[in-house]
């Protein structure tokens, strides 16, 4: 088993594409931090690190639940030192939090700027600046950021620039850190999805026909078990697809990752 004993660190993993990277590594009997901020049942939304724990102990791994906003520096650096003190080091980083508000330029309230931009670009590089020392003492050790490729065509800032800075500022972490620390030997990369995912955030922010036209978080959890378990110097540096990462594995069906088969996918921003 490729991650059997490897420790790694999956931020907003409960729930969505973090719960799912959690299970998959788990398989393998990985040490999972489930590092989140839902601790306590959500009125609407499944899953608190304390369910995911458990999940991940009867998938085969070892869990440590460690309620952390990514948005607070102290909050991250204490769950990185427990998760140092109980398992001895950090092989991989998963940046997986991330909040969403889709608003035009005069619509959007400076709070939720905040939020994004809190969330996305500044915990990305918060969470990475602080795993980065012990990383370096990892074998094959990985950060993966849930960020898309950057491709800088207007059509993507002129509807949700905010939005889009926040997770392109992700995207530019994975840029500047793979080649800041090639030498290290730390795989730095991010993953997106080819199609809308099924999760809270798409149930939420968008219409119901394009949740149902969305493909199961164990897409992106598949794809990302093959870039983790790559050799992270050869492995550094890129913006991978989901569908491409697995079709590159062998993959050729993809149909039952889709949420309704009957259901003509619809594609994810950034990719076109």
């Amino acid at each position: 088993m490729k991650l059997k004993d490897k420790v790694i660190f999956i931020t907003g993993s409960s729930r969505g594409i973090g719960r799912e990277i959690a299970l998959k590594c788990a398989k393998d009997g990985a040490k999972i931090v489930i590092a989140a901020k839902t601790d306590q049942p959500h009125p609407t939304l499944e899953g608190t690190i304390y369910t995911v724990a458990k999940e991940v102990e009867e998938a085969g791994g070892i869990a440590l639940p460690l309620l952390v906003d990514v948005r607070e520096e102290g909050m991250v650096k204490d769950a990185v030192a427990k998760t140092v003190q109980k398992f001895g080091g950090i092989d991989i980083l998963v940046n997986n939090a991330s909040a969403i508000f889709l608003a035009p330029t005069l619509e959007m309230p400076m709070k939720r700027f905040d939020l994004v931009s809190s969330v996305n670009a500044r915990a990305t590089f918060l969470c990475s600046q602080v795993c980065i020392p012990h990383l370096k003492k990892a074998a094959n050790p990985h950060i993966l950021t849930l960020s898309p490729p950057l491709n800088m065509q207007a059509k993507w800032f002129k509807d949700y620039l905010a939005y889009t800075m926040s997770k392109y500022g992700m995207s530019m972490c994975t840029l500047g850190m793979a080649e800041e620390f090639k030498s290290a030997g730390i795989g730095i990369n991010s993953l997106w999805p080819r199609t809308t995912i099924a999760t809270a955030a798409i149930a939420v922010n968008f219409p119901k026909e394009i949740l149902r036209a969305s493909r199961k978080p164990s897409i992106m959890a598949d794809a990302a078990y093959e870039i983790l378990t790559s050799d992270s110097k050869k492995t550094t540096g890129n913006f991978f697809i989901d569908e491409e990462v697995l079709a590159a594995h062998g993959v050729t069906d993809f149909s039952h990752y889709a949420l309704d088969p009957n259901v003509p996918l619809f594609n994810d921003l950034f990719v076109n």
